[in-house]
């Protein structure tokens, strides 16, 4: 594929995409969105246009659509947790975006990382308003950007305390919260 210097470009493994500012043999210096001068090999890059980035974005995904699955769910009145169930085993919180919604195509990692962060806090909340002792975060592994986020908001909570989740039941990609009761 040739490229001209103003295409706009995207590449292939990496959510970056800019306009092509200069073309030396096989390479291709970018000028991304944010302002960065990188450089790839042709191959690393794909075309674009501006008109085709909207209407990949919107292509067969209406705007209510999206606005619907952003929203929070209404969830249905729960049950009174009586003090004998507090001991059972604990609740379980998949943070993974794909339990979380049913697309996230579009969605930037820094969109995905704040609805996690949003669903862990309610959770969190509603674990304590209903009493629950237990909570496990399931985060992964990954680079621990999503681990260290969780442990930076549980770190803020006076009446809980957190650890690593049972290794042999999930890994290390899990947080366990444990709640202090006050009887």
């Amino acid at each position: 594929m040739s490229f001209e210097i103003n295409d706009r470009v995207e590449v292939l493994d990496d959510v970056l995409e800019g306009k092509v500012v200069k073309i030396t043999g096989e390479i291709v210096s970018i000028e991304t969105s944010e302002g960065f001068m990188l450089d790839f090999h042709q191959s690393e890059l794909v075309k674009t246009s501006e008109e085709q980035n909207r209407m990949i974005a919107t292509h067969d995904v209406s705007m209510s659509d999206i606005i619907k699955e952003k929203q929070i769910p209404i969830k249905p009145k729960s049950l009174r947790v009586k003090p004998k169930d507090r001991n059972l085993p604990p609740m379980e919180v998949d943070l993974h975006i794909e339990k979380l919604v049913n697309s996230f195509r579009g969605m930037s990692n820094f969109d995905i990382l704040n609805l996690q962060m949003e669903t862990a806090k309610r959770q969190i909340e509603f674990a304590s308003r209903k009493r629950i002792q237990k909570i496990v975060f399931i985060h992964g592994v990954g680079e621990g950007v999503l681990k260290a986020e969780l442990d930076y908001l549980l770190g803020r909570y006076d009446t809980l305390k957190f650890y690593d989740a049972d290794y042999q039941k999930y890994g290390i990609g899990a947080t366990e919260v444990y709640f202090f009761q006050n009887n």
